[in-house]
């Protein structure tokens, strides 16, 4: 039985943050300019170094080296759009990226699963991908669908099947394109236009977009480099993520950090539009920090690093990923992953980025416990709750009531009151009891939300043409993938 999938809910907020003034960040975008200029970025591909050398960027290629004069960037940067639209299986699940609302995106993409039955830790699966998108698929503040764990079974082709199984079980957008080997992205597109209906409609609705990572310090990845550009030449969005980390991978200090990371990302941005001017791309990067005592990984930095990250990217004049997430550091379900999701829940209503969130991971998003985006989403859902609850239409009907009442009297017989109580969204995680009367715990209930979703929500399948047309590709990316590690 097919299930209707509801519409999405964007996170429109009245309150922005802002962290640095319009000079303090003109005053970043010229660092991030000096250290192109002076300093470089390493591109080990020749493909890259040839774009690079043809339009007059400074390129060492014994070293693999580009230095990049302002102008050159400044040029190669204004071709970037503003705002593009991130496509759905239907029109209502478009997704455009123009600044004026934020959607929220699960995370990805982790490697451990804590089994929502056996509840036992294990590798990651494809289906366990299938089956986030079908919940996530029912979830509408949900709009953008990262896989949030890996297809460990597939090996080299883990990430074309990590987008096949969330392209077949939701209709919302798919962030498919990830980082393979050059000769496997033109799947990837494959399975896009496929999914789109044709080229046309693949390049004006693109069903998935694309992450690249960059390495810090300033450098790239020539797997990663080589195959953006496939996917720009198909018009498929790509987003840039620098991840430095704060004391080992980048300097000690957030702003300093940040201009480094943004030196990767638009670095990459660069060759993409002088390749292939217009391509759409935005922004993202994620400072964090080592743990000085045992040189591990903290995700979680202070507040003012999502926010610069934002104005950064647009200050650049590009749509960002980023602004704030849900997911923290908190090994399992507790305190710690609570206090993170509340936080990050309330960095969502003054981030201000384009696709913000990343909501459902823990243990820095490397482990899903299946009902934590239940969770998550509850608790988004109250933030935005408490943003968007103003309804200045009904002010006079409202001061008509308290004249009916007057003083030292109650509202409880009044029409008022029976219509409007029932708009009232309570959490029902934490305000459910059992019929003992005592309050149980909201894992406990999101655990048993998540279950009752995953075996009741269907979302509307692909064609049946598109589904044999989705498997023949995967087939062909399999043959290729064993000759090229045959090699």
């Amino acid at each position: 039985m097919v299930s209707v999938t509801p519409d999405i809910i964007p996170f429109v907020s009245p309150i922005k943050a802002n962290v640095l003034t319009q000079t303090e960040l003109e005053t970043v975008k010229e660092k991030t300019l000096q250290l192109l200029n002076d300093v470089g970025v390493h591109f080990p591909s020749p493909k890259a170094l040839d774009i690079f050398t043809e339009h007059g960027a400074q390129v060492d290629r014994a070293n693999e080296i580009v230095r990049l004069p302002q102008d050159l960037v400044l040029a190669a940067m204004s071709t970037a759009p503003r705002s593009f639209i991130l496509g759905g299986r239907e029109e209502r699940f478009d997704l455009l990226l123009d600044g004026r609302r934020s959607y929220l995106s699960t995370d990805g993409t982790g490697v451990h699963v804590i089994d929502a039955y056996t509840r036992e830790k294990r590798p990651s699966c494809k289906e366990d991908i299938a089956m986030m998108a079908r919940v996530c698929d029912a979830l509408p503040l949900v709009s953008f669908f990262w896989p949030m764990v890996s297809s460990k079974e597939y090996g080299h082709t883990a990430p074309l099947h990590n987008c096949h199984a969330s392209l077949i079980n939701t209709l919302k957008h798919v962030r498919g394109g990830t980082t393979v080997h050059p000769r496997l992205a033109h799947y990837f597109v494959e399975m896009a236009s496929v999914v789109a209906g044709s080229t046309e409609e693949r390049i004006k609705r693109p069903p998935i977009c694309a992450n690249i990572c960059t390495i810090s310090p300033l450098s790239h990845d020539k797997h990663g480099i080589e195959t953006a550009l496939i996917y720009a030449e198909a018009g498929i969005p790509t987003s840039f993520m620098a991840m430095p980390t704060m004391g080992s991978t980048a300097p000690a200090t957030p702003l300093a950090a940040l201009i480094m990371g943004d030196a990767e990302v638009i670095s990459a941005m660069v060759l993409l539009q002088l390749a292939f001017p217009g391509t759409p791309v935005f922004h993202a990067v994620f400072t964090s920090i080592m743990d000085p005592r045992t040189g591990g990984y903290i995700s979680e930095v202070p507040t003012p690093s999502y926010i610069m990250a934002k104005q950064l990217a647009h200050a650049w004049d590009v749509p960002c990923l980023g602004g704030a997430r849900v997911s923290g550091d908190a090994p399992e379900l507790g305190w710690q992953s609570g206090f993170e999701v509340g936080l990050g829940a309330g960095m969502i209503a003054i981030a201000g980025a384009e696709i913000c969130g990343l909501m459902g991971l823990v243990g820095s998003a490397t482990t899903l416990y299946p009902e934590e985006v239940i969770l998550d989403h509850d608790s988004i859902y109250h933030v935005y709750e408490m943003v968007n609850n103003k309804r200045f239409d009904e002010i006079d009907l409202a001061l008509d009531v308290i004249r009916k009442v007057g003083p030292r009297n109650h509202f409880l017989a009044q029409k008022h009151t029976r219509e409007h109580m029932r708009h009232f969204r309570l959490p029902s995680l934490l305000r459910h009891r059992g019929a003992d009367g005592v309050q149980r715990d909201p894992r406990e209930i999101a655990l048993e939300r998540f279950k009752h979703i995953e075996a009741t929500h269907h979302p509307q399948p692909l064609p049946e043409e598109v589904l044999l047309e989705l498997d023949r590709i995967l087939e062909r990316a399999e043959g290729e993938a064993e000759r090229i590690f045959k090699e």
